[in-house]
C-alpha cells in the first residue's frame, strides 16, 4: 500500500496568514471593494478567493484608476518608502499588511544606510520584497542572487537577506564579505518559517519515492522547496492545486511513498485537496475510474489547441475544445499585435477554426484561457534571433517607460532597452520618448525560463560618432587653423569641439597674458579660430591654442618700446619689491619700489592701486630675458 507523508512544516506562514486575514478584516470594515498593491500573495487560488470577497489586485502603474478615499492594502512583501508617500498623496486610505519580519528588515536598511553603510541584499532583484527593501535605502543597495559581490567595495557594509532565501546562499554571502576585510554588519533575516520548511522538505524528500510541492508557480519560497526536493528526489513535481496533479503520480503503483510539502503562500484547504485526491486513489477504486475520466485530455500551460468559434462578445471569443471538459476563451487583446485586435475579431466568424495556446487552466467562469499572441511571439522570436545573429538595426516603438529603461513590443515579444543603452549620455527624464520610434540593435538574446531580449540605441549612436570622429581625425594636422565651439570649462583650461572631436585649450594657450580661469576671457558657445598644436589619435587627445594665432607681445619689443620713452600702462600686480605695469596683454614692465616716488615708500600699495593707469619712463629693455624696467618718478 502506498504511504502519503506530509512535511512537518508546510503551508501558510505567519506573515502570509496575517496579510490574508487583515485584508478580509479591512474589506468587512469598509464594506466595499478594496484593493491590494499587487497580488496579496503568490497563489492564484487564494487571489481568486479574495476576489470573491471583493478584494482585487492592482498594479502601481494602474493606480491612477483609483479614486480619492479608495482603500489599498500593502501586501506581505512590503513596498518602498516612496510608494507609501505616493499613495497617501493621492488621497487613498493605505492599510499596511507588510509581514513584521519584512518591516524589521526595512527599518534596519533605513537606519544603517543613513549611518553611512553600503547595503547588501541577498535575494532576487526582481522580487517585490527585495525591491521594497531597496526602496528604504534610496534604491542604492548592492543586490546579489548567489552571494557573489563586486571587487570595488571599500565602504563599511550592512548585509541582510530576502526572507525566503536559501541558507547556503547566505553562508556564501558571509564568506564573500569575510574576504573583503571591511567593517561588516550582518543580519540573517531569512524567516525561521522558511528555514523550517526547507529543512523539513530536505529531510522528507530523501525518504520518499515521489515528492509533490504545492504552491503558486510565481512563489519564490515554493520554487526553492521544489529545487531542494528535486535534488534529493528525481520524481518531484510542482503544482498549484489538486487540479494540476498528473495521472502518472495519482495512479503510479511504483511510488510506494509520496511526500507532500507546500509553500508559505499555500492555504490548508489547497493542501488538503491534494492529500484527499492521493488518499482517495488508494482507498477507492471506483473514485479512481471516475477521476481518470475527469482528467481525460488535461491541459498544461503552453499547450497548442485548435477549436471552432462558438460565439463572440464585445471583448472576447468563445472557442469549442472538442474532447476537453471545458471550452476556451480568447480576449480580444490576446488576438494580435500586428493590427487592431477589434478589427481582426470582426473578421472572424462563428464556425471558423482558430489556433491558440493555453495561458491559464481556468478563469473565474470555468473557461480555459487562450491566446493567439503566443503564436505571434514564437514567430517574432525567430525573427529577433535572425536580427541578433546578423547584428541588424531595426525600428522599435517605445511602448512603456520604466524606472530602469524602456519597453518595446516587437510583434508581441517584449524588448527591454536599459537606461544605460538609450543614449551616449545619461537621460534623467525618459517620458518624452513614449511613443517614439528608435533605431536599435539587439545586444543580448536568450530564450528559456528567464528570457532576455535586450536592445541598445547607444551602440548605434557610438558607431555613428566613431565614424564621424574617424573622418575628423584623418583631416587634422599639426599647424592647421580650425573652427571650434567652446563646450565646457575645467580648472586647467577649456574644451572646444572641432568637427565632433573634443580638444583642450590649456590655460597657458588661451592668452599671452596671465589668466586664472578660462571663463575670464571665454564663454560657453563661443565659436573661435583655433590652431592645432598637438594631436594623438590613439590617445584621443587634441591640443589647441588661441594665443598662437595672435602676435607674440615680446616680438620686436625694442622697436615698440625704445628706451627713455614714456608709456601709459595699467598697474596689474603689487609686491614687496615693486609694481608690475601692463604695457599690452602679455607684456609687463617692472617699476622697482625705489623708482616709484622720491618720497620714501615702504610698500607700493601706499601710492598705487591695482587697475590704476600710470605714466612711466622706459629705463631698459631686455628682449632675450623678457624684462622691461620702468620708472614713475623719472617721468
Amino acid at each position: 500500500m502506498r504511504i502519503i507523508k506530509i512535511a512537518k512544516n508546510a503551508g501558510f506562514c505567519f506573515g502570509v496568514e496575517r496579510a490574508v486575514a487583515e485584508a478580509l478584516k479591512i474589506q468587512k470594515q469598509y464594506n466595499k471593494k478594496i484593493y491590494t498593491l499587487g497580488p496579496l500573495i503568490h497563489n492564484n487560488d487564494v487571489v481568486k478567493h479574495l476576489e470573491d470577497n471583493n478584494i482585487f489586485s492592482i498594479s502601481l502603474e494602474n493606480i491612477d484608476t483609483l479614486e480619492n478615499g479608495d482603500v489599498i492594502v500593502i501586501r506581505s512583501h512590503g513596498v518602498a518608502k516612496e510608494v507609501f508617500t505616493e499613495l497617501e498623496k493621492r488621497g487613498l486610505i493605505v492599510k499596511n499588511a507588510t509581514c513584521p519580519f519584512v518591516t524589521n528588515i526595512q527599518k534596519k536598511v533605513e537606519k544603517f544606510s543613513k549611518e553611512g553603510y553600503d547595503i547588501v541584499i541577498l535575494g532576487d532583484e526582481n522580487h517585490p520584497e527585495v525591491m521594497g527593501i531597496n526602496g528604504w535605502c534610496d534604491n542604492k543597495a548592492i543586490i546579489t542572487k548567489d552571494g557573489l559581490l563586486p571587487d570595488n567595495l571599500y565602504n563599511k557594509i550592512c548585509a541582510v537577506s530576502q526572507t525566503t532565501e536559501k541558507k547556503e546562499n547566505w553562508d556564501k554571502t558571509l564568506d564573500t564579505l569575510a574576504s573583503k576585510e571591511l567593517e561588516v554588519l550582518t543580519f540573517n533575516t531569512i524567516c525561521l518559517a522558511t528555514t523550517e520548511r526547507q529543512e523539513s522538505a530536505e529531510e522528507l524528500s530523501k525518504k520518499v519515492d515521489a515528492m509533490i510541492v504545492v504552491g503558486g508557480k510565481n512563489s519564490s519560497n515554493t520554487t526553492k522547496l521544489y529545487n531542494i526536493s528535486k535534488e534529493n528526489c528525481v520524481h518531484t513535481i510542482h503544482v498549484e492545486n489538486s487540479s494540476e496533479l498528473p495521472e502518472e503520480y495519482i495512479y503510479n503503483n511504483n511510488f510506494k511513498s509520496i511526500g507532500i510539502t507546500a509553500g508559505a503562500s499555500t492555504p490548508e484547504w489547497i493542501i488538503r485537496g491534494v492529500i484527499n485526491i492521493m488518499q482517495d486513489e488508494i482507498n477507492n477504486k471506483e473514485d479512481q475510474l471516475q477521476m481518470m475520466d475527469q482528467m481525460d485530455k488535461r491541459f498544461i500551460i503552453g499547450d497548442e489547441v485548435e477549436g471552432e468559434i462558438l460565439s463572440k462578445t464585445r471583448d472576447e471569443i468563445l472557442v469549442s475544445l472538442v474532447g476537453y471538459k471545458s471550452d476556451g476563451v480568447i480576449s480580444f487583446r490576446e488576438l494580435t499585435t500586428l493590427c487592431d485586435s477589434t478589427e481582426m475579431a470582426e473578421k472572424l466568424c462563428i464556425g471558423d477554426t482558430i489556433k491558440a495556446k493555453v495561458i491559464k487552466l481556468q478563469n473565474s467562469d470555468g473557461y480555459v484561457v487562450l491566446s493567439r499572441l503566443e503564436f505571434e511571439k514564437d514567430a517574432a522570436y525567430v525573427e529577433l534571433q535572425t536580427l541578433f545573429d546578423n547584428g541588424t538595426i531595426f525600428d522599435a516603438k517605445v511602448d512603456e517607460i520604466k524606472e530602469k529603461g524602456l519597453v518595446s513590443y516587437f510583434k508581441g515579444a517584449r524588448i527591454f532597452i536599459p537606461a544605460s543603452q538609450i543614449d551616449t549620455k545619461f537621460i534623467d527624464n525618459k517620458d518624452y520618448l513614449k511613443g517614439q520610434i528608435l533605431k536599435v540593435k539587439l545586444i543580448e538574446f536568450s530564450l528559456g525560463r528567464t528570457s532576455k531580449i535586450i536592445a541598445s540605441r547607444r551602440v548605434i549612436l557610438e558607431a555613428e560618432i566613431a565614424k564621424i570622429e574617424e573622418i575628423a581625425w584623418s583631416g587634422f594636422n599639426v599647424g592647421d587653423i580650425v573652427k571650434g565651439e567652446i563646450k565646457r570649462f575645467a580648472k586647467f583650461g577649456a574644451f572646444a569641439q572641432v568637427n565632433g572631436i573634443d580638444g583642450l585649450i590649456h590655460l597657458s594657450q588661451i592668452s599671452w597674458k596671465h589668466i586664472n580661469k578660462a571663463e575670464e576671457v571665454l564663454k560657453k558657445g563661443d565659436i573661435l579660430d583655433l590652431k592645432i598644436i598637438d594631436l594623438n589619435k590613439e590617445a584621443n587627445k587634441l591640443s589647441l591654442s588661441i594665443k598662437q594665432l595672435t602676435p607674440e607681445p615680446w616680438e620686436n619689443v625694442t622697436e615698440k618700446y625704445p628706451e627713455d620713452s614714456v608709456v601709459l600702462g595699467k598697474v596689474v600686480r603689487l609686491n614687496d619689491f615693486g609694481a608690475f605695469i601692463e604695457l599690452e596683454p602679455g607684456l609687463d614692465g617692472l617699476v622697482h619700489i625705489s623708482k616709484i616716488s622720491y618720497d620714501r615708500v615702504l610698500h607700493p600699495s601706499e601710492v598705487l592701486t591695482i587697475g590704476e593707469e600710470v605714466k612711466a619712463k622706459i629705463l631698459s629693455v631686455d628682449a632675450e630675458n623678457k624684462r622691461v624696467s620702468l620708472s614713475i618718478k623719472d617721468v
